[in-house]
Protein backbone atom coordinates (compact mmCIF):
# COMPACT_ATOMS: atom_id res chain seq x y z
CA UNK A 1 0.00 0.00 0.00
CA UNK A 2 2.85 2.73 0.80
CA UNK A 3 4.23 2.03 -2.96
CA UNK A 4 -0.02 1.57 -4.75
CA UNK A 5 -1.23 4.58 -2.82
CA UNK A 6 1.34 6.86 -3.92
CA UNK A 7 1.39 5.80 -8.10
CA UNK A 8 -2.65 5.68 -7.92
CA UNK A 9 -2.75 9.43 -6.92
CA UNK A 10 0.08 10.22 -8.94
CA UNK A 11 -1.58 8.85 -12.13
CA UNK A 12 -4.92 10.49 -11.44
CA UNK A 13 -3.59 13.92 -10.67
CA UNK A 14 -1.31 13.81 -13.75
CA UNK A 15 -4.19 12.57 -16.00
CA UNK A 16 -6.51 15.26 -14.85
CA UNK A 17 -4.27 18.19 -15.22
CA UNK A 18 -2.61 16.67 -18.81
CA UNK A 19 -6.49 16.79 -20.19
CA UNK A 20 -8.13 19.37 -18.19
CA UNK A 21 -6.47 21.95 -20.97
CA UNK A 22 -8.89 20.13 -23.67
CA UNK A 23 -12.31 21.31 -21.51
CA UNK A 24 -13.68 24.75 -20.99
CA UNK A 25 -13.11 25.90 -17.31
CA UNK A 26 -16.54 26.21 -16.30
CA UNK A 27 -16.58 22.29 -16.45
CA UNK A 28 -16.12 20.09 -13.59
CA UNK A 29 -13.40 18.90 -15.14
CA UNK A 30 -11.43 22.12 -15.38
CA UNK A 31 -13.25 23.09 -11.81
CA UNK A 32 -11.20 19.98 -10.70
CA UNK A 33 -7.90 21.18 -12.16
CA UNK A 34 -8.00 24.22 -10.57
CA UNK A 35 -9.08 22.19 -7.30
CA UNK A 36 -5.26 20.45 -7.38
CA UNK A 37 -3.75 23.44 -8.52
CA UNK A 38 -4.38 25.19 -4.98
CA UNK A 39 -4.25 21.91 -3.24
CA UNK A 40 -0.69 21.86 -5.09
CA UNK A 41 0.48 25.15 -3.55
CA UNK A 42 -0.81 24.38 -0.37
CA UNK A 43 1.58 21.11 -0.66
CA UNK A 44 4.42 23.79 -2.13
CA UNK A 45 3.45 25.41 0.84
CA UNK A 46 4.43 23.14 3.49
CA UNK A 47 7.40 21.62 1.68
CA UNK A 48 8.65 25.36 1.96
CA UNK A 49 8.25 25.13 5.54
CA UNK A 50 9.64 21.12 5.39
CA UNK A 51 13.06 22.93 4.04
CA UNK A 52 13.01 25.37 6.92
CA UNK A 53 12.83 22.31 9.28
CA UNK A 54 15.55 20.50 7.17
CA UNK A 55 18.04 23.51 6.97
CA UNK A 56 17.54 24.39 10.96
CA UNK A 57 18.04 20.73 11.86
CA UNK A 58 21.28 20.42 10.03
CA UNK A 59 22.81 23.26 10.78
CA UNK A 60 22.24 23.14 14.78
CA UNK A 61 23.97 19.63 14.33
CA UNK A 62 26.79 21.15 13.37
CA UNK A 63 26.64 24.26 15.89
CA UNK A 64 25.99 21.82 18.67
CA UNK A 65 28.68 19.11 17.40
CA UNK A 66 31.15 21.62 16.84
CA UNK A 67 32.05 20.77 13.26
CA UNK A 68 34.07 22.76 10.94
CA UNK A 69 33.01 25.72 10.00
CA UNK A 70 30.28 26.08 12.64
CA UNK A 71 30.42 29.99 13.07
CA UNK A 72 28.98 30.31 9.17
CA UNK A 73 26.07 27.69 10.92
CA UNK A 74 25.31 29.85 13.49
CA UNK A 75 25.19 32.80 10.56
CA UNK A 76 22.87 30.74 8.50
CA UNK A 77 20.43 30.19 11.14
CA UNK A 78 20.60 33.33 12.63
CA UNK A 79 19.41 34.85 9.10
CA UNK A 80 17.24 33.02 8.79
CA UNK A 81 14.71 33.14 11.79
CA UNK A 82 15.88 37.19 11.46
CA UNK A 83 14.23 37.36 8.03
CA UNK A 84 11.32 34.56 8.65
CA UNK A 85 9.96 35.72 12.35
CA UNK A 86 9.50 39.46 11.25
CA UNK A 87 7.55 38.90 7.95
CA UNK A 88 5.07 36.20 9.44
CA UNK A 89 4.05 38.51 12.46
CA UNK A 90 0.91 40.96 12.01
CA UNK A 91 1.96 44.64 10.71
CA UNK A 92 -0.94 45.47 12.84
CA UNK A 93 1.07 45.08 15.80
CA UNK A 94 3.71 47.00 15.04
CA UNK A 95 4.83 48.46 11.51
CA UNK A 96 8.37 47.05 11.96
CA UNK A 97 6.68 43.44 11.19
CA UNK A 98 5.62 42.11 8.24
CA UNK A 99 7.11 42.75 4.61
CA UNK A 100 6.01 46.63 4.09
CA UNK A 101 8.44 49.44 3.77
CA UNK A 102 10.28 50.12 6.34
CA UNK A 103 9.63 47.06 8.47
CA UNK A 104 12.69 44.35 9.55
CA UNK A 105 12.54 42.60 6.51
CA UNK A 106 12.53 45.19 3.97
CA UNK A 107 15.46 46.64 5.69
CA UNK A 108 17.03 43.48 6.05
CA UNK A 109 16.62 42.56 2.24
CA UNK A 110 17.80 45.93 0.88
CA UNK A 111 20.52 46.60 2.87
CA UNK A 112 22.29 42.90 3.24
CA UNK A 113 20.70 40.29 1.09
CA UNK A 114 20.38 42.68 -2.29
CA UNK A 115 24.03 43.65 -1.51
CA UNK A 116 25.02 40.27 -1.12
CA UNK A 117 23.34 39.20 -4.12
CA UNK A 118 25.39 41.88 -5.91
CA UNK A 119 28.62 40.65 -4.63
CA UNK A 120 27.86 37.00 -5.53
CA UNK A 121 26.89 38.26 -9.40
CA UNK A 122 30.09 40.35 -9.51
CA UNK A 123 32.32 37.86 -8.29
CA UNK A 124 30.63 35.38 -11.00
CA UNK A 125 31.44 37.90 -13.79
CA UNK A 126 35.52 36.94 -13.03
CA UNK A 127 34.46 33.05 -13.41
CA UNK A 128 32.70 33.45 -16.36
CA UNK A 129 35.73 35.15 -17.91
CA UNK A 130 38.08 32.90 -17.00
CA UNK A 131 35.90 30.23 -18.26
CA UNK A 132 35.37 31.98 -21.93
CA UNK A 133 39.18 32.60 -21.90
CA UNK A 134 39.78 28.93 -21.40
CA UNK A 135 36.92 27.83 -24.19
CA UNK A 136 37.49 30.84 -26.98
CA UNK A 137 40.77 29.38 -28.15
CA UNK A 138 41.35 29.79 -32.03
CA UNK A 139 41.88 25.72 -31.86
CA UNK A 140 39.91 25.01 -34.96
CA UNK A 141 37.44 26.55 -37.49
CA UNK A 142 34.50 26.31 -35.40
CA UNK A 143 36.12 27.63 -32.51
CA UNK A 144 37.46 30.41 -34.45
CA UNK A 145 33.73 31.69 -35.51
CA UNK A 146 32.74 30.90 -31.93
CA UNK A 147 35.61 33.67 -31.01
CA UNK A 148 34.26 36.24 -33.07
CA UNK A 149 30.76 35.96 -32.59
CA UNK A 150 31.08 35.98 -29.14
CA UNK A 151 33.69 38.60 -29.67
CA UNK A 152 31.32 40.63 -31.49
CA UNK A 153 27.80 40.40 -29.42
CA UNK A 154 30.24 40.87 -25.84
CA UNK A 155 31.19 44.44 -27.88
CA UNK A 156 27.66 44.68 -29.02
CA UNK A 157 26.32 44.96 -25.57
CA UNK A 158 28.73 46.87 -23.79
CA UNK A 159 28.14 51.19 -25.02
CA UNK A 160 31.94 51.28 -25.36
CA UNK A 161 31.61 48.64 -27.60
CA UNK A 162 28.38 49.58 -28.98
CA UNK A 163 30.54 52.95 -30.18
CA UNK A 164 33.43 51.23 -32.15
CA UNK A 165 31.07 49.21 -34.02
CA UNK A 166 29.11 51.78 -35.38
CA UNK A 167 31.86 53.63 -36.78
CA UNK A 168 32.75 50.57 -38.46
CA UNK A 169 31.69 49.69 -42.20
CA UNK A 170 28.60 48.55 -42.64
CA UNK A 171 25.61 48.30 -39.84
CA UNK A 172 27.39 45.78 -37.43
CA UNK A 173 24.95 46.16 -34.70
CA UNK A 174 21.97 45.78 -36.68
CA UNK A 175 23.72 42.61 -38.26
CA UNK A 176 24.05 40.83 -35.15
CA UNK A 177 21.06 41.92 -33.72
CA UNK A 178 19.33 40.32 -36.51
CA UNK A 179 21.17 37.21 -37.51
CA UNK A 180 22.93 36.02 -34.70
CA UNK A 181 20.75 36.95 -31.78
CA UNK A 182 17.22 36.89 -33.84
CA UNK A 183 18.61 34.47 -36.09
CA UNK A 184 20.96 31.78 -34.61
CA UNK A 185 20.64 32.24 -31.30
CA UNK A 186 16.67 32.24 -31.37
CA UNK A 187 17.05 28.84 -33.84
CA UNK A 188 19.34 27.39 -30.63
CA UNK A 189 17.12 28.36 -27.29
CA UNK A 190 13.91 27.18 -29.58
CA UNK A 191 15.93 24.11 -30.08
CA UNK A 192 16.94 23.82 -26.34
CA UNK A 193 13.33 24.26 -25.20
CA UNK A 194 12.09 22.00 -27.57
CA UNK A 195 14.29 19.31 -25.97
CA UNK A 196 13.81 20.44 -22.60
CA UNK A 197 10.35 20.38 -22.94
CA UNK A 198 10.45 16.46 -24.77
CA UNK A 199 12.02 15.53 -21.56
CA UNK A 200 9.91 17.14 -19.17
CA UNK A 201 7.00 15.42 -20.80
CA UNK A 202 9.07 12.56 -20.88
CA UNK A 203 9.46 12.47 -16.99
CA UNK A 204 5.61 13.12 -16.32
CA UNK A 205 4.63 10.30 -18.61
CA UNK A 206 7.19 7.81 -16.71
CA UNK A 207 5.54 9.33 -13.15
CA UNK A 208 2.18 9.07 -13.78
CA UNK A 209 2.27 5.73 -15.87
CA UNK A 210 4.70 4.48 -12.07
CA UNK A 211 7.46 3.73 -14.01
CA UNK A 212 9.40 6.50 -12.59
CA UNK A 213 9.38 6.02 -8.44
CA UNK A 214 12.55 8.30 -7.36
CA UNK A 215 10.33 10.39 -5.68
CA UNK A 216 8.80 7.72 -3.39
CA UNK A 217 12.51 7.04 -2.49
CA UNK A 218 12.78 4.20 -5.24
CA UNK A 219 14.24 3.25 -8.22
Amino acid sequence: MRTTIPIIVAFLSGLVLALAPFFREDNWFGGLKQELTEWLIIVGGFTLLLGVVSITRVNWTAVTRRKEGWGYKVLTLVAVFAMAIPSVLSPEWSTLFGRADGSIYDWLFVNLQSPMMATMFATLAFYIASAAYRAFRARSVEATILLITATLVMLWRVPMGEWILERLPGDIPYLLNTYIMGGANMAVQRGIIIGAALGAASMSLRIILGIERTYMGKG
